[in-house]
This record gives structure tokens, C-alpha cells and sequence, in this order.
């Protein structure tokens, strides 16, 4: 049961916070609480004090909550700006105070006020955030290949379609991934931008203290032009049977960002190639990946994990519907209920046949009624409205309308968000 406590005070930190802002983090997410120097400089160097917000009880840090600025890829491949929040924790012996609704009220209000279109995060537990507007709207899936049963010719040396693939430096991942990856994102409904940090992070040239650093082997794809279509982190483990007559070494991918079929395919066979590799983890991907179906035998490729990933709160139903694209012309009048006020009403969405839309407030009446969590499912083209009716997560008002709205929302393919955040 929630317990609100006003003495508890729920403001943005200062910069003079930031140590006990980490060690309530640290504490929250079952680290140890001890806070470095170095740590202490690199979340300074980063975070913005004013969208980060602690829990203050008698002047000790109990919760944490942080946010930052960040695009998201919609269906079509326009970015909107999104409120991104991460770093959410509360202290076990502060829960069921209210405090993380206090902190989301004040993030999203903030959110809608600056003109965010939606709020995003990585959801650690199902049930917590469904309560605030946000629902599972890209899942996520892992894959094992089996090597040796995947049917594919040892003797394999490189590409047969002109490409090459070729090792390269980290140096070199920093110079031509994030150029390659601004390519990724924008035909990825679902994917988000990356910094310079993320780039420095993953490449080593930023080491922090609690994520122990071993350098991945990065290679990258080539087409027959030259241009670079794909590139893939990966590291190598150093297994053998008993008696050292038998190599069982796993090759886990930590990302693999392609822009065309070929290079994906070509990437996902060196790796399968590589001498002493049995195993190949696949790290997450989208939950349709073409991966098992590149093997001759797909059930070489077995499912390992499978779950929701990134989770969305619409802030702006008129922009969020406005700024995808559709795949055919329709109309449907939306009622959307919003329990914290900030997007709901009713609007009426026209998709037009050249595959953009309008959105608008109406006082018609409303054909199909969900709540605004159930809109963010819908809205990248994951889910089924006819799936949410018969779950009793929507309501149709007029006969046919789930279906109506499957014909415009939907996708072809599944959306994906290559991160996490």
C-alpha cells in the first residue's frame, strides 16, 4: 500500500548531490553502494542535474530518476523527440511511498511541457510502469546458433557477391559506426539515436569502473562499391573439451547493425565461419530477425530469450499519429484515456493513400476506446488492435473497428530498438 510522505523531499539534484544521487543507484540496483571518484566525474560529465530528480529523507538520497533528450525512429522513419528515462530506483526501505510517482509526475509533465512527443525507457519489471501511460511497444529476442548443425560449408572463405568483410580497429568503429548507424535508425522504426559517448563506451575509449573492459573484435561488411553496409562487436571465449581435443569456443555478439540483406547475411556467415567457434550467441534482436531463415537448417538457430523491450508513453497523440507514416488510406475516430491528463480526448485520424496522416480533435463519435498505454503498444506497428479487443484492453464502439485499425497501424515488419538505457 502507498504510504505518501510530503516531508520527503523529491527535487532535481545538484551537482553537490551527484555522490549520494550514485550510492542510492548503486544501492537500488543491488550494486555495491561504494562511489568512486571516477564515477563521480563521469556522471558529471553527462547527466543534466536539472532531469535528474532524487527522493530526499532527512538529507539522504532514497530514489533515483533520470532523464535526457532522445529520438525515436517512428513508422515511416521520421524521429520525434522523446523524453528518454533510465536510473530508476528506489531503496528498499523507501518503497511504497509514492516516490516514483512523484518523481515520473514531475518528469513527464516537464516532458509534455518542453514538447515531446513521447516518453521512452527499458522496463526492468513488467508490471511497474503500465500504470503511468507506458506500454511494451518493440520486443526483443535471442538467439543460440549451433555451428556445426546449420548445414553451412566449411570451406566458406568470404563473400560471393563482390563484398568483403574485413577486421578493423576500434579507431576505426569510432570513424565509420556512427555514420552506419544513422543509416540503421532511420529505416528502423523503434531505434534510437546514439551519442558519441555510446560510441566511446562500446569501443573502449571511455572504461568505467563497474563495466570491466575486454576489447571485441569488430568487422565490418563491405558491398562491391566499397560502401559500408554492416558492422558487427563480437567477443570469444577459450573453451575446449577435456584433454584439450576438442575446441567448444562461443562467439557472443554484443551488436550487429547492417543496412541491406546481403550484409547481414554475410556477417551472420563469418561469424559461423571462424575457426573453433561451435556456438554463436546472438545478442538481442528483433523478434523477426531474418537470422535462422540465412541457415540452411533454421533449427540451428534456437530461441533462447524472449520479451518486451522498449516501452512507450504517447505525451502528443496528434503529433505521435502524425509523424508516422501509413500504408493505406482510412479513417477511425480514436477515444484515448489518459488517467494522468496529459494526452487523452478524443481525435480523428485520416491516413491517406501517399502514406501521411492527419490527426484532430473531434467530437465524433468514437469508434474504437483504449487506454493512451495501449495506443503507445499500437503505435510503432507491433501489436493487433484485434488481439487488445479480445483481451478486453480496448473497445470497440463500432463493429469492425479493431480491424480497421490493424489495416492502418500495423506493420509489416516488426519494430526493434537495438539498445538499452
Amino acid at each position: 500500500m502507498t504510504r505518501p510522505e510530503p516531508h520527503i523531499d523529491v527535487r532535481p539534484i545538484t551537482v553537490a548531490d551527484i555522490p549520494d544521487w550514485i550510492r542510492a543507484l548503486n544501492t537500488g540496483f543491488l550494486r555495491t553502494p561504494d562511489v568512486t571518484e571516477t564515477e563521480i566525474a563521469d556522471r558529471a560529465s553527462y547527466i543534466d542535474p536539472t532531469r535528474t530528480l532524487a527522493a530526499f529523507d532527512t538529507g539522504r538520497c532514497v530514489a533515483t530518476f533520470r532523464s535526457f533528450a532522445q529520438e525515436l525512429t517512428a513508422v515511416g522513419g521520421t524521429p520525434v523527440p522523446a523524453d528518454a528515462i533510465s536510473n530508476v530506483t528506489v531503496t528498499p526501505t523507501h518503497r511504497r511511498r509514492g516516490l516514483l510517482t512523484r518523481m515520473m509526475t514531475h518528469d513527464l509533465t516537464a516532458a509534455k511541457a518542453r514538447g515531446d512527443v513521447v516518453a521512452t525507457l527499458i522496463a526492468a519489471e513488467y508490471p511497474i510502469y503500465g500504470r503511468y501511460g507506458f506500454g511494451p511497444a518493440t520486443w526483443t529476442a535471442q538467439w543460440t546458433i549451433d555451428v556445426p548443425r546449420t548445414g553451412l560449408d566449411p570451406r566458406w572463405s568470404g563473400p560471393d557477391d563482390g563484398g568483403r568483410i574485413d577486421l578493423v580497429d576500434p579507431a576505426d568503429v569510432r570513424k565509420i559506426g556512427p555514420e552506419l548507424y544513422e543509416r540503421v535508425r532511420r529505416a528502423q522504426p523503434g531505434a534510437v539515436d546514439r551519442d558519441d559517448r555510446w560510441w566511446q563506451v562500446q569501443t573502449g575509449a571511455l572504461r568505467l569502473d563497474r563495466s570491466p573492459w575486454t576489447e571485441p573484435f569488430f568487422a565490418v561488411y563491405r558491398s562491391a562499391d566499397g560502401h559500408v553496409e554492416g558492422l558487427v562487436s563480437y567477443t570469444a571465449d577459450d573453451h575446449w573439451s577435456d584433454g584439450k581435443k576438442q575446441p567448444l569456443n562461443t562467439a557472443t555478439v554484443n551488436w550487429l547493425n547492417t543496412t541491406t540483406p546481403a550484409a547481414e547475411r554475410n556477417l551472420w556467415r563469418y561469424l559461423c565461419s571462424i575457426d573453433w567457434i561451435m556456438t554463436v550467441k546472438c545478442g538481442w534482436r528483433a523478434p523477426d530477425d531474418l537470422l535462422p531463415f540465412f541457415l540452411p537448417d533454421p533449427r540451428a538457430a534456437g530461441i533462447t530469450s524472449q520479451a518486451d523491450w522498449l516501452w512507450v508513453r504517447i505525451l502528443d497523440v496528434v503529433r505521435a499519429l502524425e509523424a508516422r507514416t501509413y500504408d493505406r488510406a482510412g479513417t477511425l475516430v480514436l477515444e484515448v484515456v489518459d488517467g494522468a491528463g496529459l494526452a487523452g480526448g478524443r481525435f480523428r485520424l485520416e491516413a491517406a493513400a501517399d502514406g501521411s496522416a492527419s490527426c484532430t480533435p473531434t467530437t465524433a463519435t468514437a469508434e474504437l476506446t483504449l487506454d493512451i498505454a495501449d495506443l503507445a503498444t499500437l503505435w510503432l506497428g507491433d501489436e493487433s488492435a484485434v488481439r487488445l479487443a479480445a483481451l478486453g484492453r480496448v473497445r470497440e464502439e463500432r463493429a469492425g473497428a479493431a480491424v480497421v485499425a490493424d489495416a492502418l497501424l500495423r506493420t509489416s515488419r516488426r519494430p526493434w530498438c537495438p539498445d538499452v538505457f
